[in-house]
């Protein structure tokens, strides 16, 4: 069997990519890597792009449309490319709209609506309409990264459309251009009214065929199948064409902005968290949860609770918010006018559970009862947990997952708990077992059968699967497209759903809108078999040869030793797209490029692996380019619940790069540094020279690469040592020090400090020397791996591994300062070392506040500390919000009396590492620092404390603001002293 198509660029291709760029400032790809970062969304469908077009402004997509259309290419619009139906893939010119089209155009407070862009994202209109009591309530689970055109295309409806409705609902008018380029304004129309007469015609379908609709059409809420043929039928008032647009997936026309209607924002919330020992049970009971009238009825099922448990960011909500060992959970929403009103509701709700029979000490079937949660930030975690439920769900490292392709069936709430019971046993036929979870007050759940798409047997069995769940839908009178649009998975059941002649008629709309069949065909009207697998993201020629990777994957299947398995875990829902809150992803929400975004990386791993961008594409040199700004800061590896770790790749594929092409001498000098730093330490004023001399910065610029803006961290003559082994007290409880290279070459304060605040507490700290007896100092080999030098990594990990063991062995903590170097040892170590030594000092290895943490919380730590100053604010590293080690940070300087400790919001501060001194690299490391962290700084006066433990990311402040950062083991022996020193406050010359 041969491999899968190579994507291939042609002379076709550049004769209208030239005709593209000529008229269009904004990006124009035809290349194959880029072509196949948008060969993907969330379905499981892959369809290479003959193009992709970024305008930057609406005139500029429009004349991108006007040439496809006139060389006879089909155009497809994407947002967020989130759809789990494929409704995003073509084989024409995708035009991407999310980068540089998400304004706000106008808003209208006083009649709560707004006009926006296409491309704005749900929750960057909720953040700018928040500070005017609004919001946009279509909630979709997808709001940190949905585009609104996308919804307006989907229909989507979020989580409370039981009290706010569908897009549909919320949408007031459009204005879009047909494919012939007549620019239109779709909303309310009088059939008397003198109307274009594309919207006579729709009107005249729509009284022709509205007895066939009202019989076709079901009666759900939930309906989102097919053209919306119900907004053309005769009323008393009148037509909203622009609801006819809703939910067309972009196959009528190309929209340019949207009116939406607006809402108060939702004040006081409470939440029941419903438990029931049975599935079906809960399921029966939804039909009598609704009539408390909540605003959501949200079920978590059984598998979802059970891997929620196994991600770290869900742990502590889970723990707080679950009882037990439900089967499912129910959460109840209630958004009432005050919080009596809602604790009044959440009563009801108590007793309205005991009236059906449930109980905690109720045997199985009515085992059960309410939590109530009405804690705010617990609530906001909730809701976090349930938004991620399809990310949660397909963080199964195994080959099968649940796929999408009857998750949206919508039935009405008597028959829910039969329905979901009879597809229990479809999927027990078919030899598997499927998660549900979601909508419950629409009885829309998201059903997804586990699977593995790359047999043909799992194929065969989601056809067969696909058929019976939409023939019992149509028993209960349901919808079989209920929220997340039809695509290519559910347009070729429309003629079984909807009935020939209103098949017909959706081919007459979409014929009259685009005779040509330009917008985004395949969708709604003549679709392909939803089994084609020559659609599908594995074909049946998938193949990934035997790959030579230097790092531990086996948690995964696959090629690699698991490699293969690891990338496929990316699931292209786009949670990395998020622009705010988290760290996920720095470099993307500098750029906005879907290369600079975790999914786009990961999609191009998948396709070099694969072969189909070609031979040696794994160690190219646009593989290169798509990995450059990322930084390594692990926030994909905490943030993405699938739990795709980027930094992890990076280095497999700066290992494999280095093994191919050799190293730069920028690479060498910060891989190498912790072997070079004695000697630099010894000739500091000669190495220190470059950040005085204008010529030596331009001369490492040219031949190295490092950017002649930046200064480089200062060699220090006196590097921090100890001819002691041990200080402190002789019967002191036990700690080890680890002193890396960065501390102690550059400033070796922080170690000192550490040193006394370790020491005053009582403890007996170790500095054990190497035990080859060498003069160089440990080190974790972080330089090494962030240059794909493993083997050099390994041989530093060993040595420290050796050294450490023996106190690791009595359960002594090994404690660091620097978080990149000591959280190698709980990350990098395990993927290059599984012994038992290696294990079981990557367990003790903690940070400074970390361990004082959990040395105050056991009683067990008195330190003498004095008020220094009324504030400070604190900047996380990267890899501490990562590993969930910046609460102790928090926590540390809070012993401090009369401190006030703020975190600064901020993603990654643009160091990271090395990767801010980079020529090619430091504007990027520059806009990732001014997003939140380097305002933040500046606006705080003299008197409040800067605090960063990371090395770079008090170099970058440095440098961005002009403000000395402090490590916190610094703060807290400037509180042993009882007095500040005039560096917190201070102002860099």
């Amino acid at each position: 069997m041969t491999k899968a198509a190579i994507i291939r660029s042609t002379a076709a291709d550049s004769a209208l990519a030239a005709k593209l760029a000529r008229e269009v400032s904004g990006d124009v790809f035809f290349d194959p890597f880029n072509r196949g970062r948008y060969a993907t969304d969330a379905s499981f469908y892959q369809i290479v792009p003959f193009g992709v077009v970024v305008p930057r402004t609406i005139n500029e997509a429009l004349r991108a449309l006007a040439i496809c259309r006139d060389d006879g290419r089909i155009v497809t619009p994407r947002g967020g490319g989130t759809s789990q139906c494929g409704q995003t893939v073509n084989d024409g010119i995708v035009i991407d709209l999310s980068k540089h089209l998400n304004k706000l155009i106008s808003l209208d407070v006083e009649n709560r609506t707004c006009i926006v862009e296409p491309g704005i994202v749900l929750d960057d209109l909720n953040r700018q309409l928040k500070k005017h009591g609004l919001w946009f309530p279509v909630d979709v689970s997808t709001a940190s990264r949905a585009t609104i055109g996308g919804m307006a295309g989907n229909n989507s409806c979020g989580g409370r459309s039981l009290r706010y409705g569908t897009m549909r609902d919320n949408t007031i008018a459009m204005d879009a251009a047909l494919a012939d380029g007549n620019l239109l304004n779709f909303g309310e129309v009088n059939s008397g009214d003198d109307a274009p007469a594309l919207f006579r015609d729709m009107l005249a379908l729509g009284e022709r065929e509205a007895t066939e609709i009202a019989e076709r059409f079901p009666q759900v809420q939930r309906r989102v199948g097919g053209y919306n043929l119900d907004a053309l039928t005769p009323r008393n008032t009148a037509n909203n064409l622009a609801h006819l647009l809703v939910g067309s997936e972009g196959t009528l026309a190309f929209t340019t902005q949207v009116e939406l209607k607006l809402w108060p924002l939702i004040g006081s919330k409470a939440l029941g968290v419903c438990h029931f020992g049975s599935f079906y049970e809960a399921m029966d009971a939804t039909q009598h949860l609704v009539k408390l009238k909540p605003i959501a009825v949200e079920l978590v099922d059984r598998t979802m609770i059970a891997l929620g448990r196994d991600i770290a960011m869900f742990q502590p909500i889970i723990k707080s918010a679950v009882r037990g060992d439900p089967d499912a959970l129910l959460i109840v929403e209630f958004a009432e006018e005050d919080q009596a009103a809602n604790a009044a509701k959440l009563k009801e709700l108590g007793a309205l559970m005991g009236d059906l029979g449930f109980g905690w000490n109720n045997p199985a079937r009515k085992w059960g009862g309410v939590v109530d949660v009405t804690e705010p930030a617990l609530q906001a975690g909730i809701a976090e947990f349930r938004a991620a439920g399809l990310n949660v769900m397909m963080s199964m490292k195994q080959d099968g997952k649940p796929v999408s392709f009857i998750e949206d069936c919508a039935v009405p709430l008597p028959h829910l708990a039969d329905y979901t019971e009879r597809l229990s046993a479809i999927f027990r036929k078919h030899d598997t077992t499927g998660t549900m979870y979601a909508h419950a007050s629409e009885g829309c759940l998201h059903v997804r059968p586990v699977l593995n798409l790359k047999l043909d047997k799992d194929v065969k069995a989601m056809r067969a699967i696909a058929e019976e769940a939409f023939a019992m839908v149509r028993e209960y009178k349901g919808s079989h497209s209920g929220e997340h649009g039809d695509g290519l998975v559910r347009s070729e059941f429309h003629a079984e759903m909807f009935g020939e002649r209103i098949i017909s008629d959706f081919a007459e709309v979409k014929h009259r809108f685009d005779p040509q069949n330009i917008l985004n065909p395949g969708k709604i009207v003549d679709p392909p078999k939803m089994d084609d697998r020559s659609l599908f993201r594995y074909t049946p020629d998938y193949r990934v040869g035997e790959l030579k990777t230097a790092l531990d994957w086996s948690a995964w299947p696959g090629a690699g030793g698991g490699f293969q398995g690891a990338i496929e875990m990316c699931n292209n829902n786009g949670t990395c797209r998020k622009l705010e809150g988290g760290v996920m992803c720095p470099s993307y929400r500098a750029t906005r490029d879907e290369k600079d975004v975790t999914r786009g990386r990961a999609n191009t791993l998948r396709l070099a692996i694969s072969g189909q961008l070609g031979p040696d594409a794994l160690t190219s040199d646009a593989m290169a380019d798509t990995m450059k700004l990322c930084v390594s800061c692990k926030a994909c590896r905490h943030e993405c619940p699938t739990g795709v770790d980027m930094a992890k790749m990076k280095i497999e594929v700066l290992s494999a790069r280095v093994a191919k092409h050799g190293l730069t001498l920028r690479d060498r000098l910060v891989g190498y540094l912790p072997r070079y730093a004695a000697l630099a330490a010894r000739a500091a004023p000669l190495a220190n020279l470059r950040n005085r001399s204008p010529l030596l910065r331009n001369l490492l610029e040219r031949y190295a690469g490092i950017s002649a803006k930046r200064s480089l961290p200062e060699w220090r003559s006196d590097v921090f040592h100890s001819d002691a082994e041990a200080v402190g007290p002789a019967d002191g409880r036990e700690v080890v020090l680890f002193a890396d290279t960065f501390n102690r070459a550059y400033e070796r304060e922080n170690l000192d400090d550490a040193l006394r605040v370790l020491t005053a507490g009582g403890y007996r700290v170790h500095l054990p020397k190497p035990v080859d007896r060498s003069s160089r100092a440990l080190c974790c080999g972080r330089t090494f791996l962030s240059a794909g030098l493993i083997d050099q990594a390994r041989a530093e990990l060993d040595r420290l591994v050796a050294t450490y063991a023996p106190f690791a062995a009595r359960g002594v903590p090994i404690v660091g300062l620097e978080p990149s170097c000591l959280l190698t040892l709980r990350d990098e170590l395990l993927s290059l070392r599984s012994d038992e030594m290696a294990r079981s000092v990557s367990a003790h290895a903690m940070l400074f506040e970390e361990f004082l943490v959990r040395e105050a919380e056991a009683g067990r730590l008195q330190l003498p500390l004095k008020p220094i100053a009324p504030k400070a604010i604190v900047h996380g590293h990267c890899h501490q919000k990562s590993f969930g080690a910046f609460k102790p940070v928090e926590q540390a300087l809070r012993l401090i009396p009369d401190l006030k400790v703020e975190t600064i919001e901020s993603s990654c501060c643009g160091m990271a590492g090395a990767f801010g001194y980079g020529a090619d690299t430091y504007d990027v490391s520059i806009q990732m620092a001014e997003a939140s962290l380097l305002p933040a700084v500046r606006k705080a006066d003299a008197d409040t404390l800067i605090v960063a433990d990371g090395t770079s990311c008090r170099h970058q402040i440095a440098d961005g603001a002009s403000r000395h950062a402090l490590h916190v083991a610094r703060v807290l022996a400037m509180s042993l002293d009882g007095a500040a020193t005039n560096v917190h406050s201070s102002t860099l010359n």
